[in-house]
């Protein structure tokens, strides 16, 4: 098994004021990718790969569980807009941080609840999430979300992309995904983009 240091870094990723990146994993990528999408400041969120030890994985890959990958959406934002904290405020409110290895009715680790931090102020911002979330008493069990320095990200296959907005139809979508959007886009109405 290859270790994750020896695979080939995806181009660094410079913050600066307007652009930075966040990386989280909380469950099926498709339901993730549409919400954070919805943000006001967010400039483009991809559905893909990250955490495992193989390099440009396949989705049947990472659904064997081998490849410890879990699916991930990243996020470029502008962070005058929306900062890194609003967005952990959307992660932690979107998924159930305290099931191990699990989202609803998917089980494995490649849908465990993830944040591949970029910098120390993301490590120390989402270690100040995860003591405030447990404090809440939103949660009856332990939260389980793993913290892990961001390494790789491998941009899943194109149909994965804008998954929702394009097969709102089929029946997975309909059950699983719109409740949870419709939740969403109630709960954060104020940081919507303005539709036209």
């Amino acid at each position: 098994m290859h270790e994750t240091k020896d695979l080939p870094k995806t181009p660094q990723l410079i913050a600066n004021d307007t652009t930075a990146w966040a990386t989280f994993g909380e469950g099926c990528f498709w339901c993730v990718e549409n919400m954070f999408g919805q943000l006001k400041g967010v400039r483009k969120v991809e559905s893909g790969y990250a955490g495992g030890h193989v390099a440009n994985p396949s989705y049947k890959q990472v659904c064997t569980g081998t490849t410890d990958h879990a699916e991930v959406v990243q996020i470029e934002f502008d962070p005058s807009q929306i900062s890194f904290a609003d967005l952990l405020e959307v992660f932690f409110k979107t998924h159930d941080p305290t099931t191990l290895n699990q989202q609803g009715a998917d089980v494995g680790a490649q849908y465990r609840s993830v944040i591949f931090y970029h910098n120390d102020e993301q490590k120390r911002l989402s270690e100040l999430a995860i003591k405030t979330a447990s404090e809440s008493g939103d949660w009856k069990n332990p939260i389980v979300t793993e913290v892990s320095p961001y390494v790789n990200f491998y941009k899943a296959e194109d149909y994965h992309q804008d998954y929702y907005a394009l097969n709102g139809s089929e029946p997975y979508c309909r059950i699983v995904i719109a409740p949870k959007v419709d939740k969403f886009q109630k709960l954060f109405k104020e940081k919507l983009k303005i539709k036209h």
